[in-house]
This record gives C-alpha cells, sequence and structure tokens, in this order.
C-alpha cells in the first residue's frame, strides 16, 4: 500500500503557499516606491537570507530529530505572519522585522520539505521515482510563481499594497496543508538530540565526506545564481520601461518555461548524461548576467527564457545528486547546509548587486556579478564533476 506517498499531494499545496508569490515581481519596485535606495532595498533581502544562514541548520536538525512534519508546521505560520506585517505595516524596520521572520519560517520549510517527499517515497518503496516527483513538485512552485507573477503585476497595478494583502491567505493554505502530513516510519526521532551533532553532520558533509561537499558547494553557486537573477531582473524590466503588468506577465512565462522544464528534468539528465548536462546548464546560468549586461534592450527577454529553461534543469537535478549520497537521518540537515550556502552567497553578493547599482549602472552591475558567479563556478566545477563519478552510494556520518 501507498500510505505515505498521500504527503505529496499536501506537499504541492505547501509549495504553491509558498511559491504563488504575487509579491516577488513587484517587491523592488515596491522599496523604490517608498523612495528606498536599491541598496537598502537588497539589505532588506540580505538580512531575510542572513536570518536564514542563522536558522536553516538548526531548523533541519530538528526535522530530522523532532519530524518534518512539525518543522513544516512552524514555518508555515511563521510565513504568514511575515506578509501579514508587509500588508499593515511601512517603513525599513518593519519591513525588517518581516524580512527575519519570513526568513526564519522559510529555514524551517527548506529541506524538510525536500526530505519528506524522498522518505514518503522510501517508505513506499518508491525512492526511484524521486527525481520526477521533485521535479512536479518543483514545476508545482513554478507554476504557481508564474501565475502569481501576472495577478501581482495586475494588481500592483491597482495598488502596490494590494499584493501583499493577498499574499497573506495565500501564504496561510500551508498551515491546515502541514499539519494534515503523516511522519514517514523512515523518518526516526532521536531519543536523546544534542545540537553538537549539527556540528559534526557539517563536518561530515563538508569535510570528510568530499563528494558531498562538492555537491553541496556547486549545487550552492548555482542556486545563488538563480536565486539573485530571480530578484534582480525586474529592476532591469522597470528600466525598460515595461509596466508593472508587462513585468508580472513576464514572470509568467519565465516561471512556465520552469515549471515546464522541471517535468522534463529526469529525461533530459537521463539523455545528456550528468557531465554534459552539468556544463550546459552552468555555461548558460553564469553567462546569462553578462550577456544581460551587454544587450540593455528587450532582448533580455529571450536570454532570461534560456537562463530559467537551464534553471528548470539544474534545480531538481543537482538536489538528487545530494540525496543520492545523503542517508535519511542527516538528510534534512544536509539538505539545509545548501540551502544555508545559498544563502550565505546571496546574502553578500545582494548588497554587492545594489552597491554597483547605486554607484555604476545597472548594466555594469549584472556584468560584474556574472563575471562573479562564473569564477565561483569555474573554481568549483572540475572538482563536483569528479565527485559525481566517485561518490554513487550514501554513506552514514560516523558515531
Amino acid at each position: 500500500m501507498r500510505i505515505y506517498s498521500g504527503n505529496i499531494k499536501k506537499l504541492y499545496l505547501i509549495k504553491i503557499a509558498k511559491w504563488f508569490m504575487l509579491t516577488m515581481p513587484i517587491l523592488m519596485i515596491f522599496y523604490q516606491d517608498l523612495g528606498f535606495s536599491a541598496e537598502q532595498s537588497f539589505q532588506l533581502k540580505a538580512f531575510y537570507s542572513i536570518s536564514i544562514v542563522i536558522f536553516e541548520i538548526p531548523s533541519g536538525y530538528l526535522a530530522d530529530i523532532l519530524g518534518r512534519r512539525k518543522t513544516l508546521i512552524m514555518g508555515s505560520i511563521l510565513g504568514t505572519a511575515g506578509f501579514a506585517i508587509y500588508a499593515v505595516f511601512s517603513g525599513f524596520l518593519a519591513f525588517l522585522f518581516a524580512e527575519i521572520i519570513l526568513g526564519i519560517g522559510q529555514s524551517f520549510i527548506s529541506g524538510a520539505d525536500s526530505a519528506l517527499m524522498y522518505d514518503s517515497l522510501k517508505a513506499d518503496n518508491r525512492e526511484n521515482e524521486y527525481v520526477k516527483y521533485e521535479g512536479r513538485n518543483f514545476s508545482v512552485g513554478n507554476f504557481s510563481e508564474a501565475i502569481a507573477g501576472f495577478f501581482g503585476g495586475a494588481l500592483a497595478g491597482i495598488s502596490l499594497r494590494l499584493p501583499f494583502i493577498i499574499q497573506t491567505g495565500v501564504a496561510f493554505i500551508a498551515v491546515p496543508a502541514a499539519f494534515l502530513l503523516i511522519e514517514p516510519q523512515i523518518t526516526s526521532i532521536k531519543k536523546h538530540p544534542r545540537f553538537g551533532d549539527i556540528f559534526r553532520i557539517i563536518h561530515f558533509a563538508l569535510v570528510k565526506n568530499k563528494s558531498l561537499r562538492w555537491n553541496l558547494i556547486y549545487s550552492s553557486i548555482i542556486g545563488s545564481a538563480t536565486l539573485t537573477m530571480a530578484w534582480i531582473y525586474p529592476l532591469y524590466l522597470k528600466e525598460l520601461g515595461m509596466s508593472e503588468i508587462g513585468i508580472g506577465t513576464s514572470s509568467m512565462a519565465l516561471n512556465l518555461i520552469v515549471g515546464f522544464t522541471t517535468l522534463m528534468a529526469y529525461k533530459i539528465e537521463k539523455r545528456l548524461r550528468p557531465k554534459a548536462t552539468v556544463w550546459f546548464t552552468t555555461i548558460i546560468i553564469s553567462g546569462g548576467f553578462i550577456l544581460s549586461g551587454w544587450l540593455n534592450s528587450y532582448f533580455i527577454l529571450l536570454v532570461l527564457a534560456l537562463f530559467y529553461f537551464a534553471r528548470g534543469i539544474a534545480s531538481p537535478v543537482l538536489k538528487d545528486y545530494i540525496n543520492r549520497i545523503t542517508t535519511s537521518d542527516i538528510r534534512a540537515t544536509v539538505l539545509s547546509i545548501r540551502s544555508l550556502i545559498i544563502r550565505s552567497f546571496f546574502s553578500v553578493i545582494g548588497p554587492l548587486f545594489g552597491f554597483l547599482t547605486d554607484r555604476l549602472s545597472l548594466q555594469q552591475a549584472f556584468i560584474i556579478i556574472g563575471l562573479v558567479f562564473m569564477a565561483m563556478t569555474g573554481s568549483s566545477i572540475f572538482l563536483f564533476l569528479r565527485s559525481l563519478e566517485k561518490g554513487k552510494n550514501a554513506t552514514s556520518v560516523p558515531e
């Protein structure tokens, strides 16, 4: 019987609540409307990332020792509270508080959702289908983000505050969905949890296990690059003169590309083979920033379409590589380490982009950030590819 696979539909609902982001395509424009500089705007997102960095691994460890369901419930409640602050209050400090709450909420969900999906399938002897379902889950998120992009832009045309009000209700959908989850038996709860174990897992993942280390580092660089592009391209389109609803429509189209691509990611990776898949996505994602900075025209939409196509392949595939070499008892913690590294990179790169934009130009900032990502991927891709060949089986953390 497929007892635990029923969790997948509930995880889809949580993904929808998390990714139906009416506010994402207009957030930076909202900040501009309130008089924030680009540097201040990216400082807010940096604090969001920093709060994730602080709580990411502890929350992942809690998911491993207390159960994924409990941490998903906590994350869903905090996510709703964060958007409620945006809906009611104004000012840098209020938004800073909201971003911290949203960051903590995100940290409780990040890692736990993927770990719960993998272990639910494993409990029903279907773990070999993980890439397919993770791809579908990612597609659900991107289809949600696509639809939300259009409606967010349309609502912003009425009032820039309105998307935040409705977003609060959308975020609340995750709360009952999380309560209805069933914890897989494979996710064993430790009798005597010790937070010192967190450092043992970190040491194992980033120092002792070389295959896992380079999987985490490379995957995090790519994840940081796609996250950065998602926040900065609306500013580029706004500078070109595109309206809020136009930006929202563009967001919808780009996320539809990701959504359809992730549905086929496991087939694309199987046809291209891992090495070619990695090189293909790396070149497009790192080069997309530089090419966008050079174009300074609506041709950026073509670059973004290709960038989001590569993102749709990379996201589920790279996460699957990590899951394959990670045991169940530390899976949520390891995936949280990945998210922590992503957010750590972004907490530096985001404000740097804002700094460069305020002092140089948006186009120059794109090129410089692209060179940064090109250097980061170039310094890790060969070691990552070598790790794919060596580390094919999961190994446990030594006691």
